[in-house]
């Protein structure tokens, strides 16, 4: 099912049917994101004319590309190399004109590997508030959020820059709602949100942001670009992937194996260990029931960091549902990012089964204390039930699923 929701998104699928004409002038590629070097080489593989241009990815998400410059560089928090690639990219827009085609090739991971700080911020400072932002359980539109207003480059920027140029933006999603300007905190499209709005977040989670930071969003000069600013006339967008095709794809499968799918959402968030403790208790009324089931979902969960462990959202998920099953016979699940990569670790995510528990116990594993140290991957690792694929060249967001009953 996990490689089926993957193989959906894939951008060797996705990016060719949706390729724009070419235009009379020239066409340059700028992309950023877990998907960057992938679309970009699929869009290589299909143009019809002369092409060039700069994608950012993550480390270890390169692919082989002959015309596009693919540079990688940090991700979740950014580093030198995505600030110089930035800087490079917002160049290359500026140097547009009005026959001129900006293909821009943007997904998830985006926020980080496109990173320019505003006037007046350093990356230090960028790196300061990202590092806050990822620990105190805030959602993912809340971070693009502030994101965007420390910013020369995010929240519509990119686009404004490549005017008058025309602008045409491929998307894979990877936020639930599958909004364009949260997707890699929307580089080409306009910002809804304010300086006040970014204000807000680091209230609410009561982030102290470095001195330089809390001064940009004070004075709340050099606003994004807004819904009808002119800067937009002549910008498209096709979001080419989205999360609920890829669950499609996965529940395709489970139905053909005798599963009866049942889809919770492509959009769910919240702290992890809540919503596994809400999807225990569901997994257990249809155990009770006695029909086979297949409890699919995604979206982006969140995790306050509270412990010193290590691990991403989709294993502490899995942690939080095997203490809610407590070994119920018959009830097996996978939590994975389809990205490859959950949080910062290796893995995509793992797998739990009816004999988890029993094996932990065996190994002297506390499997509540794991979860208050927030510590999944190293709990997953030593029961060798870390789901580990590498980079899939693809980021439609976590893939969550819960066979109940069936055989094994």
């Amino acid at each position: 099912m996990f490689q089926a929701a993957v193989d959906a998104a894939l951008p060797v699928v996705c990016v060719p049917p949706n390729l724009p004409p070419a235009p009379s002038g020239r066409t340059v590629v700028l992309g950023a994101g877990k998907a960057a070097a992938a679309m970009a080489k699929a869009v290589e593989d299909h143009w019809p004319g002369p092409i060039g241009g700069l994608v950012v990815t993550r480390y270890g998400h390169r692919v082989p590309t002959e015309r596009i410059e693919v540079v990688e560089a940090a991700h979740p928090v950014p580093d030198l190399a995505g600030r110089k690639a930035a800087e490079r990219l917002l160049d290359m827009a500026g140097q547009l004109g009005p026959d001129d085609l900006a293909l821009c090739l943007i997904s998830g991971g985006g926020s980080s590997l496109l990173t320019l700080p505003a006037t007046g911020l350093t990356l230090e400072d960028k790196q300061k508030i990202t590092n806050s932002l990822l620990r105190c359980g805030a959602t993912i539109d809340e971070i693009n959020c502030v994101r965007k207003h420390l910013s020369a480059i995010k929240g519509g920027r990119l686009a404004s820059a490549a005017a008058p140029a025309h602008v045409v933006t491929l998307t894979i999603s990877d936020v639930p709602g599958d909004d364009p300007a949260v997707i890699a905190s929307g580089p080409t499209v306009p910002d809804p949100t304010t300086f006040a709005d970014a204000r807000s977040v680091l209230a609410k989670y009561r982030i102290d942001p470095p001195k330089a930071v809390s001064e940009i969003l004070e004075r709340a000069e050099d606003e994004s670009p807004k819904p009808g600013d002119p800067v937009f006339a002549d910008a498209d967008l096709k979001i080419v992937a989205r999360p609920y095709e890829s669950l499609t794809a996965a529940a395709r499968v489970a139905e053909q194996a005798g599963y009866r799918p049942i889809m919770l959402g492509d959009d769910l968030e919240g702290e992890a260990r809540d919503l596994a403790a809400e999807h225990g208790r569901l997994a257990l009324q249809h155990l009770a029931g006695g029909s086979a089931v297949a409890l699919i979902s995604g979206g982006e969960t969140t995790v306050t960091m509270t412990g010193e462990g290590r691990g991403g959202r989709n294993s502490e998920y899995l942690l939080a549902l095997a203490l809610a099953l407590d070994g119920a016979t018959g009830i097996r699940a996978i939590a994975c990012d389809t990205d490859g990569i959950d949080g910062s670790e290796n893995n995509a995510g793992a797998v739990i089964d009816d004999t988890t528990l029993v094996r932990a116990r065996e190994q002297n594993l506390d499997t509540a204390a794991f979860l208050r140290d927030n510590d999944a991957y190293t709990y997953f690792s030593a029961l060798s039930d870390l789901v580990v694929t590498g980079p899939t060249f693809t980021n439609v967001n976590d893939f969550r699923a819960i066979l109940v009953g069936g055989s094994k």
